[in-house]
């Protein structure tokens, strides 16, 4: 029993239109990286599942590259909440116009 490609591009789909709404409509700061990631989880899944379907390895490289560069992003902007969060600054992203020290 196999899955068929549509089955991973429609899941991939809606994982990542709950990662928009999620980056559109909350304004708190760990929700919008969360929905970030869940954009970049979405796009890893079409990628694999791609790969998968054309019996190539390439996809699955380069959603590793992509699981890579999402762990970086997540380094980096835990580190900005925790900075702002140690300020006791409200962590609204509507209120976060300029970043300085």
């Amino acid at each position: 029993m196999t899955v068929s490609p549509e089955w991973f591009v429609a899941l991939s789909g809606v994982l990542f239109a709950i990662g928009a709404a999620g980056v559109l409509l909350r304004r708190n700061a760990l929700v919008v990286l969360l929905s970030i990631e869940i954009m970049l989880n979405a796009a890893n899944l079409a990628l694999v599942g791609f790969s998968r379907v054309h019996g190539a390895h390439d996809g699955q490289v380069f959603a590793i590259m992509v699981m890579a560069i999402a762990a970086s992003e997540v380094v980096v902007g835990l580190g900005i909440v925790v900075a702002l969060s140690h300020l006791r600054r409200e962590l609204d992203t509507d209120d976060m116009t300029e970043l300085h020290g």
